[in-house]
């Protein structure tokens, strides 16, 4: 071997074809001389705007649509020459490759974006695009960004600081959704039964973002019964607010439970993950039915935590608890540590490895107090029998086993 090889990088770059024939696109700010050639247009003609027209369809010999307005097609150059404008107007791409920056700087006439506001927004936190995506826009707009990010326009080199691709809700027999399958759902009809809010929660409550996921009308309906539930747990056969909720100091128990359920959804949002979310909403209304008396503060906690998941019912909700504006325009609460720390924890206790007995204790509880608290169970006694205790294995705070022989 005379290590004359070596690894190398081979382009296969084609030309992209960056025109259509059609009405509905940005017009190509290029016009044609006698002899076809092609001139740019001076700055201080742009933005180069469409015609008003009554009639988008391409001519009969197969020309664009812009080809039939005449008056704009004919123009004459900076030189005062006839020239013809371009009738071809620009693909999709040409808008969609470089709009969210538009967001940041929409009514800026004097240029594409203020520096001053491109370095405080870009780039882009959070990008929710498709798996489809990933070879056409997400591509285009890449290159489009580091066009601009080489001629000084933008400060970062990527647009897009974190993709997600969500998954597709595929039909109940589990495949794609197909007319030719029949297994299509349609959401108004989904809506028109069950209301915005359950088709909107059960499509969280699914699975993760990422995966994609059967649909299931038994879900839709499973998800209906518990906005029903949160709806009873407020309101009365009459439509009321009930008694028992009250505009008193909540208590200890309240407290723990809606400081609870904020970090948790706050975290979950953070994570995009809406589905476990959503079971913690689903554990709280089961706890805090149960309470006798219910906090407004905590009750109207609740709701700004729901609103975005659910927030028809929210609102409505909301303002039958008599709150001023409207819940999703509420500070999102915050929680507080000291209300997150258990008063008890369960420590499970076996028999030479079988799941005997469940007990509760204090957090911190010593190995010693944990062996000693396991021993005085009674189904642990009753395992244990006339057998001997050969030792006893303590995982503090979480398990105990007793081995016997």
């Amino acid at each position: 071997s005379q290590s004359k090889g070596k690894a190398t990088v081979n382009f296969k770059l084609r030309d992209w074809l960056f025109s259509r024939q059609r009405y509905w696109g940005e017009p190509i700010p290029v016009v044609l001389d006698q002899d076809g050639k092609p001139e740019p247009l001076n700055e201080s003609d742009l933005p180069l705007m469409l015609p008003d027209m009554d009639d988008f369809k391409p001519s009969k010999s197969g020309e664009p649509p812009l080809s039939k307005a005449l008056e704009w097609v004919n123009t004459t150059n900076a030189a005062g020459k006839s020239v013809l404008r371009e009738t071809n107007t620009m693909p999709q791409w040409a808008g969609s490759c470089w709009y969210y920056l538009r967001y940041i700087d929409p009514k800026n006439e004097a240029s594409l974006i203020d520096p001053r506001r491109e370095k405080y927004w870009m780039n882009v936190d959070l990008y929710v695009g498709g798996a489809e995506h990933a070879v056409l826009h997400l591509l285009y707009a890449r290159f489009w960004h580091k066009v601009l990010y080489d001629l000084g326009v933008v400060s970062s080199k990527e647009p897009f600081q974190k993709l997600v691709n969500q998954g597709i809700i595929l039909g109940e027999d589990g495949q794609k959704m197909s007319k030719s399958r029949g297994n299509v759902v349609n959401p108004d009809e989904v809506i028109d039964l069950y209301g915005a809010d359950s088709m909107r929660l059960f499509e969280m409550f699914m699975g993760p973002l990422e995966q994609s996921k059967a649909w299931s009308m038994t879900g839709v309906q499973g998800v209906h019964r518990f906005l029903a539930k949160v709806w009873r747990m407020l309101i009365d056969g009459e439509g009321n607010l009930k008694d028992e909720v009250v505009d008193a100091e909540a208590d200890k128990a309240s407290l723990k439970l809606i400081h609870i359920l904020i970090k948790k959804v706050t975290d979950d949002l953070d994570r995009m993950a809406f589905n476990t979310a959503i079971s913690a909403f689903m554990i709280f209304t089961n706890e805090f039915t149960k309470f006798e008396k219910k906090p407004l503060s905590v009750v109207r906690q609740f709701l700004v935590l729901l609103s975005p998941f659910a927030p028809h019912l929210a609102e409505e909700l909301w303002e039958k608890t008599g709150g001023e504006g409207l819940a999703c325009s509420q500070t999102w609460p915050d929680y507080d540590e000291k209300f997150l720390i258990q008063d008890e924890i369960t420590v499970i206790v076996q028999v030479n490895g079988k799941v005997r007995a469940k007990m509760n204790a204090a957090p911190g509880i010593s190995s010693d107090a944990m062996e000693k608290l396991a021993l005085e169970q009674k189904d642990v006694i009753r395992a244990v029998g006339d057998l001997k205790v050969q030792k006893v294995i303590v995982v503090p705070g979480k398990l105990v086993n007793v081995v016997v022989k």
